[in-house]
């Protein structure tokens, strides 16, 4: 569980790792001219990178069922509120493709461009490099800011940073 923001960015920093390198596994699939080859490795590429992401963060299925009530309380909120589909859910193949079907124009264009020799497989592994980098990313951002407001609600409720309003009164100028 992430109690301090040094904590949040620090899991942020090993997720981003974490996807450059699963996007160049990506890439090196998408160089290969073997048909579906680059969509399989896409698919089990996310269904092992999105759950790791979660699991970092604190925000696996499994994790927030055992949060505390505030806090889970507060988690589900913020996940509402960023309407991630991919926070807090068991990650699936028909999950995947539809995050897929996002990026379709990346995912055609990459398919039908390694087939020419040299130039285009190297357009391939550039474009799915970005394109697993995009949804990585994306799905860092979205478990950052859960994590955030999660952390920003409970300081509030603890008081911690909420100065008392200054007091209207007759000696006040």
């Amino acid at each position: 569980m992430i109690n301090t923001l040094a904590e949040l960015e620090q899991a942020r920093a090993d997720c981003k790792k974490m996807v450059t390198r699963r996007a160049g596994i990506s890439a090196g699939a998408a160089a290969i001219p073997i048909p579906g080859l680059d969509i399989g490795t896409d698919v089990s590429l996310l269904m092992a990178l999105l759950p790791a992401i979660n699991e970092k963060f604190g925000l696996s299925e499994q994790q927030i069922n055992g949060l505390h009530p505030n806090r889970k309380k507060y988690t589900l909120v913020a996940i509402t509120g960023i309407g991630s589909r991919l926070i807090g859910r068991t990650i699936t193949k028909e999950l995947v493709m539809m995050i897929l079907r996002r990026v379709g124009i990346r995912v055609a264009t990459k398919s039908v461009a390694r087939y020419v020799p040299f130039i285009g497989q190297a357009a391939a592994a550039g474009l799915s490099f970005s394109a697993m980098k995009v949804l990585g990313n994306a799905h860092i951002d979205d478990c950052y800011r859960v994590v955030e407001q999660v952390l920003e609600a409970q300081l509030a409720v603890a008081g911690v940073g909420n100065a008392a309003p200054p007091v209207e009164g007759p000696y006040s100028r």
